[in-house]
């Protein structure tokens, strides 16, 4: 439980855990036995994370002397989200492509050069060539970087309108 819970978990709500799927009764000073087995293991300079207690709580965490190879980590992954433009616009190219910047607009409405700029940064869409219409429009599709993001091989994985339907996608009875 430490080890997967965001904040300090205390004794008393291990023991609440522990004790309704167990379905057996245990004590604070087990508990308290048990953490100190585990922060004396971790202890250990071959474990980079460490158990510590904080806010009247134990909270598994990432020794400090390991923190700026941590922080390049979650900067690279806070850098793979995407903002709600960013995804529109990305599956209006996965869907249309290829395509030019004034369809794009078009579907969405609004000015896409920020976000296709984005994009690019990000090597999720690439420039395929210039179109043949006036002004000669850049051509977009998508690359292989958006495949690995997305998990896909090929476009043909896509998810379809079908993969959307109301009925097969509901949660729950909403009758109740």
């Amino acid at each position: 439980m430490i080890f997967c819970s965001p904040k300090p978990l205390s004794t008393q709500e291990i023991k609440n855990c522990i004790e309704e799927d167990k379905k057996k009764k245990i004590s604070e000073n087990k508990i308290n036995e048990i953490i100190e087995v585990l922060i004396n293991k971790y202890d250990n300079e071959k474990f980079s994370f460490e158990i510590l207690k904080l806010a009247k709580g134990y909270q598994f965490l990432t020794k400090s002397k390991y923190s700026n190879i941590t922080k390049l980590l979650l900067k690279q992954h806070s850098e793979k989200r995407l903002s709600i433009a960013s995804l529109e616009t990305l599956s209006i190219i996965a869907y249309k492509q290829p395509i030019i910047k004034s369809e794009i607009e078009q579907i969405r409405g609004v000015n896409c050069d920020y976000t296709i700029n984005k994009l690019l940064e990000k090597n999720l869409i690439e420039i395929k060539g210039k179109s043949d219409k006036l002004g000669r429009p850049l051509i977009y599709i998508t690359s292989m970087k958006f495949m690995d993001y997305f998990g896909i091989n090929n476009l043909n994985e896509l998810p379809t309108i079908q993969d959307f339907s109301e009925e097969e996608n509901m949660i729950g009875d909403e009758s109740k």
